[in-house]
């Protein structure tokens, strides 16, 4: 006797938008990531949306920014996703749990491989900037709450796929803005940040999906040989 199947993260009717926004957005990280290799200034579209690595936040806009950023730090980023994997295995949905850690590990991973990749610096030698690691965290972990609360309400293929992206804009853009605000970043950063975890936390899941249900069909195999009369 096999257990009810445990609900996907990617539901089937979201695989195919959300697929081709993340190859939309891995080609739009591509290509900022090729236009800015190398470079040590701000380019026109971030001269043209904010003065160069101005720290333009004044209070009390600068303490929300401030701990926004926090967020996307070490031991803020730790706190955040430990929180999330016990609330995801306390609401039983340990494969949400796994997306949790797998998703938000995987994003950094990659904004912080392509920084070194491409080169961007900001505020001197040393300081890589492209693409932002706490957008593309913010936005991560938003984009994963999208696709929880997307299977717990039933919604549908425009309904969820309206929700995943609501969610990943605004988190991109909050934390983009305290990002830029602070001078952390240049404002094309905060976009390629934005795009890398869209392009990244789709992937993700459908991964997590296929290799949870590889996992259970072998499971079930093995509990179906058992059962069989004969079975030794």
């Amino acid at each position: 006797m096999t257990g009810r199947p445990a609900p996907s993260l990617l539901p089937p009717s979201l695989r195919p938008p959300l697929a081709l926004i993340a190859v939309l957005a891995a080609l739009v990280v591509v290509a900022l990531g090729v236009l800015y290799s190398g470079h040590s200034e701000p380019g026109a579209v971030d001269r043209w949306i904010v003065p160069p690595t101005a720290d333009s936040v004044r209070p009390p806009w600068r303490q929300l920014a401030l701990a926004l950023d926090f967020l996307g730090e070490p031991a803020g980023s730790a706190t955040v996703i430990v929180a999330g994997v016990v609330g995801c295995l306390l609401m039983r949905r340990p494969r949400a749990a796994v997306l949790v850690a797998v998703g938000a590990g995987t994003t950094v991973g990659t904004t912080t491989l392509l920084k070194h990749l491409v080169g961007r610096t900001i505020h001197g030698p040393g300081n890589l900037s492209y693409p932002s690691g706490h957008t593309a965290f913010a936005t991560a972990l938003a984009l994963m709450a999208a696709l929880f609360a997307t299977d717990r309400l039933g919604l549908g293929r425009t309904a969820g796929t309206s929700l995943v992206l609501a969610a990943g804009l605004v988190a991109g853009v909050i934390m983009g803005w305290a990002e830029v605000g602070l001078g952390a970043h240049y404002p094309t950063d905060a976009l390629g940040g934005w795009c890398t975890a869209l392009a990244v936390i789709p992937a993700t899941a459908w991964l997590v999906d296929r290799t949870a249900d590889r996992l259970g069909d072998r499971t079930d195999g093995r509990t179906a040989d058992v059962g069989r009369p004969g079975h030794r």
